[in-house]
């Protein structure tokens, strides 16, 4: 069985300057490439002027991520991204994406500057985000009476677990997403109501 790992509990902005730049650091829970990508748009609407929106992100298990990106946006090449990304990965936290957006104050900051300036913008939200954690689901099916929909309702209120649907035919049809540590007592649930039921695999 997986182990649950933590996820961003939600988005939070920080902002913070270093000779003179502004570095406006913002980070967002994300499952796909397709959410990353909404997200760096929204930045670059709402900072059209910035010098720089530099990211990393890491999605999947910390350690063992499905994928992993950064970009440095121009910045010299290692001293954005990967300051970013290495943050994230110290941080042990996945499905996150961390943007900096950095808007120049005329002072350059040299390779190692920008390091230190883009991790600790990095480190800045990374550390005051919330965490939750991310449980593994599994998507049972069950086939049951319509006297049965009632109990398994209040099961699923109970033990915090989403009814997805139900539709209604001769009989009822309910989709169930149940946590993976609550997979066995589900089952105990179902077949002492002797509900028709199998996981999804």
């Amino acid at each position: 069985m997986k182990k649950d790992y933590p996820v961003p509990a939600g988005y939070l902005e920080r902002e913070t300057e270093i000779k003179k730049s502004r570095f406006i650091a913002r980070i967002a829970p994300v499952a796909s490439r397709e959410e990353v990508k909404v997200w760096l748009e929204k930045a670059h609407q709402d900072h059209p002027d910035a010098r720089h929106i530099c990211w990393a992100y890491q999605i999947g298990r910390p350690g063992s991520a499905a994928e992993a990106a950064m970009n440095d946006d121009g910045e010299p090449s290692g001293t954005a991204g990967k300051p970013i990304l290495n943050v994230i990965q110290h941080k042990d936290m996945g499905d996150v994406l961390v943007m900096v957006i950095r808007y120049f104050g005329g002072i350059k900051l040299g390779a190692g500057g920008l390091v230190r300036a883009y991790a600790g913008a990095a480190e800045s939200v990374l550390s005051e985000v919330g965490r939750v954690f991310h449980k593994p689901l599994s998507t049972a099916n069950v086939v049951m009476g319509f006297a049965d929909e009632q109990p398994l309702r209040h099961w699923c209120d109970v033990n915090s677990v989403e009814l997805e649907s139900v539709i209604y035919g001769a009989s009822v049809t309910a989709r169930v997403l149940v946590p993976e540590d609550q997979a066995n007592t589900f089952s105990a649930f179902c077949d002492a109501h002797k509900l028709d039921y199998s996981f999804e695999t």
